[in-house]
C-alpha cells in the first residue's frame, strides 16, 4: 500500500480514466475471489510473487499489473481491511 497503493489511489481523485479502468480490475477481482481479508491478501502475495518472477518493476506509469495493484490497494482501503491499523 506504502509503495504503491497510496500514490495511485491519489492519482484516481482527479482523474476519471484511471478510476474507470481500476473499478474494471477490481471487478474481475470481485467475480473471480472472496474479497475478504485473508483471501484477498493471499491474492496479492500470489501475484507479487508472479511480477517478482517476471522481473516487472513499478515504473509510476499505469501499466496492467500496476492497475491490478492498484484496485486490490482500493478494495482494501473500500473494504475496511486495514483499520486495525496492520500494514497491507
Amino acid at each position: 500500500m506504502h509503495v504503491l497503493g497510496d500514490t495511485q489511489l491519489a492519482r484516481i481523485d482527479g482523474d476519471p480514466g484511471l478510476q474507470a479502468v481500476v473499478d474494471q480490475h477490481a471487478a474481475v477481482l470481485r467475480d473471480a475471489i472472496p474479497l475478504d481479508r485473508e483471501t484477498l491478501g493471499d491474492y496479492l502475495l500470489g501475484f507479487l510473487d508472479e511480477l517478482r518472477h517476471r522481473g516487472w518493476v513499478f515504473t509510476g506509469d499505469p501499466d496492467a499489473p500496476s492497475l491490478r495493484l492498484t484496485a486490490v490497494c482500493w478494495l482494501t482501503r473500500e473494504l475496511g481491511l486495514l483499520e486495525d491499523g496492520h500494514p497491507a
